[in-house]
């Protein structure tokens, strides 16, 4: 007699909106401008860790809707040109989308390289887009300080990926 399986559905809300929501509170609380020691609070990317954990987790349609929507929200707060960080939050989920069956059970190396090289990608297109508005080329430093924050989140991506990548086995 077979027993009963017991299946844990796993929903957007879990996957989806609330790390948004994290995402978008640290974003906030780290723009905020404190200085100690005449260092300031460093400003990562951080919806870069969800749009490659969400390419890597599942599928949907909800996960680029929201990157778009987050994207548009880091364009208002950070006074960017509207539409610079969409394309790069979702230059990244189709990246990983496009290599997933790839990725999926690799080992952890492989997808920090994997991040880093979508980040630097990403950060190379906006730093590219923003030559080509405004005509003067960005400070490097500035975009090596925020990259490297952003490339040490890695350890958040590979905890959700590893948290919800089986958590609906109705998708194997």
């Amino acid at each position: 007699m077979r027993r009963p399986v017991a299946v844990r559905v796993v929903g957007p809300v879990q996957w989806i909106f609330i790390p948004a929501a994290i995402a978008l509170a640290a974003t906030v609380v780290l723009a905020t401008p404190i200085s100690l020691f005449g260092l300031h609070l460093p400003e990562p990317v951080i919806p870069m860790v969800l749009a490659f954990a969400w390419a890597m987790i599942r599928p949907s349609i909800v996960a680029p809707l929201m990157l778009l929507l987050i994207g548009l929200l880091l364009d208002a707060f950070w006074h960017t040109p509207l539409g610079l960080w969409p394309l790069a939050l979702l230059s990244i989920y189709g990246v990983v989308l496009f290599s997933r069956s790839f990725l999926i059970g690799q080992e952890r190396a492989v997808l920090f390289v994997t991040y880093a090289a979508c980040c630097v990608m990403a950060y190379a297109l906006c730093w590219l887009i923003m030559t080509m508005i405004t005509g003067v080329l960005p400070n490097l430093l500035a975009v090596v300080g925020s990259l490297v924050p952003t490339l040490l989140l890695f350890p958040f991506a590979n905890r959700m990926i590893e948290r919800f990548e089986d958590g609906d086995v109705r998708f194997r």
